[in-house]
C-alpha cells in the first residue's frame, strides 16, 4: 500500500470540513493525518475552539475525488 494514499475516513473528514469547518466530532487521527499532509490547517480560536481550513492542496484532492466519482 502506498503511504501517500488517504484512507476513506480521511477523505470523508476532508469532505465534511469543506462543508462545515467547525465540525467537532471528527477523529483526531484523521485530522492529524490531514494536517501532516498539509491538506488542512488548524487555527486555535480564543474561545478554545479550533477552526479548520482546507489548503489549496486539500481542495485539489476534493476536486480529484469529484472527477473520479
Amino acid at each position: 500500500m502506498e503511504t501517500n494514499m488517504l484512507s476513506p475516513h480521511e477523505i470523508a473528514a476532508l469532505m465534511l470540513l469543506d462543508t462545515n469547518p467547525l465540525q467537532s466530532d471528527l477523529d483526531i487521527g484523521d485530522l492529524a493525518a490531514l494536517c501532516e499532509r498539509q491538506l488542512i490547517l488548524l487555527e486555535e480560536l480564543t474561545s478554545g475552539n479550533a477552526h479548520r481550513y482546507l489548503t489549496p492542496q486539500g481542495r485539489a484532492v476534493l476536486q480529484s475525488v469529484a472527477k473520479v466519482h
